[in-house]
């Protein structure tokens, strides 16, 4: 192996700010909303060109699961407004992409968040076991971000692993991954007529057989499966169908091979649509996310590790920091279409919720730090119920309120009360 050695420099410190939120799906925008709502000075980075992470990038088509978590009611409110074709009353869960981009931004902006799009956390700047800032780049060149508190909610906790906290790739057993997807819409379809399949084990019989069953015979492996969501548009449909497994989400060509074994898929997908599902006759492809989308990779160890125990059995933590948390075990098959043998998804029974404590955000051996969303601590299988966007949301409102805490009173983020967290959520 080579290297080059990379000649000393200095770095201007561009920005020295309370708290600096890393990435910003639902979990990063929840967090920098939150932090600034309760007085901090905040900054959030995102690598893309607009807020949202999947939820507009990934085109993603809906909110699965739920939470008490106060921003995400606040979001599905304020679409439900300025959606087309959406009622609050009628479909609270429908996402319309474009309009979020620009509520996203808003909400941000309203609340004097700092918001730097195109850029990258590329470092971080330690004292200690401490993060005291990141390194980012951009067009602007090399920047140095100083924090009082960081919060990664980069979704693979990129900043988190360069802070040197200690984390397990995929599944405990082998390291195995949830497969990844690039999402689509489609237009032209019949929607009043339509068929859709929301899950891997709806079914649905036709004169040419079961539409899961033909989809396993007609799609390439390893897509396969059929789901599709209406839109908030008259005759759009968003499709949740291309499937690349094998993808480690931490590695640029892995990234990069699922991108190009998706998007390869699309054309046949669409196809397959036109000519076995019902309203699809005339169905053709006007859009595709811009963004990859991983269900998992690092789970990172903090002070409590969340498991699917405590899911089950609908745990209420003292020291919860989310409540009302609900969704299934939704494990994309590791090694082809469809639900992984290990996921639950109809014969998922616990409907009573349950809560994430505030030692799951909080990364063993590192201070400074906060993990938000998908990136939190938990097993393989908690992780495929919490990685949804509504309890993200919530996890990045709990870590942006403790962030503000813990500048607001200068003490470390460990060391804030959690009751205090709980009273301001």
């Amino acid at each position: 192996m080579k290297f080059y050695t990379e000649p000393q420099k200095n770095i201007e410190i561009t920005y020295e700010i309370d708290v600096l939120v890393i990435g910003s799906g639902p979990a990063g925008f929840s967090a920098a909303l939150s932090a600034a709502r309760n007085g901090a000075k905040t900054l959030i980075i995102e690598q893309l060109g607009n807020i949202g992470g999947i939820s507009t990038e990934g085109l993603m088509s809906h909110w699965g699961g739920k939470s008490d978590g106060g921003i995400f009611h606040e979001i599905l409110k304020k679409c439900a407004e300025i959606n087309e074709g959406n009622n609050y009353d009628k479909i609270t869960n429908v996402i319309d992409p474009e309009k979020l981009k620009t509520l996203y931004l808003n909400m941000l902006s309203n609340e004097k968040v700092k918001i730097l799009l195109y850029t990258f956390a590329s470092d971080v700047i330690m004292e200690g076991n401490k993060i005291v800032g990141v390194i980012v780049e951009n067009k602007s060149g090399r920047q140095a971000i100083m924090a009082k508190a960081v919060i990664d909610a980069s979704g693979d906790g990129d900043i988190a692993k360069k802070a040197g906290v200690k984390y397990i790739l995929g599944r405990e057993e082998d390291g195995k991954m949830q497969p990844a997807t690039i999402m689509f819409k489609v237009a032209g379809v019949d929607v009043d007529h339509a068929v859709f399949l929301g899950s891997f084990e709806s079914k649905y019989e036709t004169e040419k057989g079961e539409l899961q069953a033909l989809a396993k015979q007609y799609i390439p492996f390893p897509a396969g499966h059929v789901l599709c969501y209406k839109s908030t548009l008259p005759s759009v449909v968003t499709i949740n169908m291309t499937n690349c497994i094998d993808v480690d989400g931490t590695r640029a060509e892995d990234l990069t091979a699922a991108t190009i074994v998706c998007r390869n898929q699309m054309e046949k997908i669409v196809e397959f649509l036109r000519e076995f599902v019902p309203g699809f006759q005339n169905c053709y492809m006007i859009s595709s996310a811009s963004l990859v989308g991983i269900r998992e990779t690092r789970h990172f160890c903090g002070e409590y590790t969340l498991t699917a125990e405590d899911i089950w059995e609908a745990k209420q933590f003292p020291d919860w920091v989310v409540t009302g948390a609900l969704f299934n075990f939704d494990v994309h098959n590791i090694s082809g279409a469809g639900l992984d043998k290990t996921g639950v998804q109809h014969k998922f029974t616990q409907n009573n919720g349950y809560s994430i404590p505030y030692g799951c955000l909080l990364p063993k051996g590192v201070d400074g730090l906060l993990l938000s969303g998908r990136n939190i601590s938990g097993t393989h299988i908690a992780h495929s119920n919490f990685r949804v966007m509504p309890i993200c949301s919530a996890i990045g409102e709990a870590a942006g309120v403790a962030a503000a805490i813990s500048c607001r009173e200068n003490v470390p983020l460990h060391e804030v009360a959690v009751s205090e967290i709980q009273a301001c959520l």
